[in-house]
């Protein structure tokens, strides 16, 4: 058997409300690998609460989420009740056993029917996605970890907001390094940024939707958008 599947785990992430008492649980497949996009990052609690806590603001919309990996927050999205989102997953193209996971993601949570996985490497103008139906809401958990990345991801950001002008990119990442900055690279592509406190959706906590990952992490929520 192949030491990955070996590894692989199963997660569960219960969101809750504590005033309607609202719930919604996602169960993870989760690989403790090398191979980082399997594995669920203190960010995606966090970007997935982001969206539980304003679910209301969602419903019925097209939502694709980049470098999804372990797909939490975009899981999420789909299984909000009542909401009859339309979600797309997308990872790197050459990234099959992330894409695979992100299928297993889906199967976990009975959404195989429902939710499309493509291809869509950052940076990359491919048919995959030129030919992309529009697109309300961009997600991304901690898409922003090698700086050499940084500016293909906005680069597909601002393709997708410049096609999708109401669309917003709702992201997280965690902050390694004080030396690490967004901000020539949003101005260069046109886009803005608000920073969101964790507190105003509860997300400045330890153990959000019991996933065991603590909230003292540098985490940053943004909001970007075109200027």
């Amino acid at each position: 058997m192949d030491a990955a599947v070996k590894k692989k785990v199963h997660r569960n992430f219960t969101f809750i409300d504590a005033v309607t008492k609202d719930t919604v649980t996602v169960r993870i497949p989760e690989v403790v690998d090398p191979s980082y996009g399997m594995y669920v990052w203190p960010a995606a609690p966090v970007l997935a609460q982001y969206i539980w806590y304003h679910r209301d603001q969602i419903q019925g919309k097209r939502i694709l989420e980049l470098g999804a990996g372990t797909s939490l927050p975009g899981i999420v999205a789909a299984k909000i009740p009542n909401r009859n989102n339309r979600v797309i997953l997308s990872d790197a193209a050459h990234l099959t056993d992330c894409l695979n996971n992100c299928l297993q993601s889906c199967k976990a949570n009975a959404l195989e029917d429902k939710i499309k996985v493509i291809g869509l490497t950052w940076g990359q103008f491919d048919p995959e996605i030129v030919k992309l139906e529009s697109i309300d809401l961009v997600l991304g958990s901690d898409c922003f970890y090698d700086p050499k990345d940084f500016e293909d991801i906005l680069v597909t950001v601002a393709y997708l907001l410049e096609r999708n002008p109401r669309c917003e990119f709702w992201t997280t990442y965690q902050d390694r390094s004080s030396d690490r900055t967004l901000e020539h690279l949003l101005t260069k592509w046109n886009l803005l940024c608000r920073r969101i406190p964790l507190w105003t959706f509860e997300a400045d906590k330890d153990n959000i939707a019991d996933s065991t990952l603590p909230g003292s992490h540098d985490i940053e929520m943004l909001v970007i958008e075109r200027k």
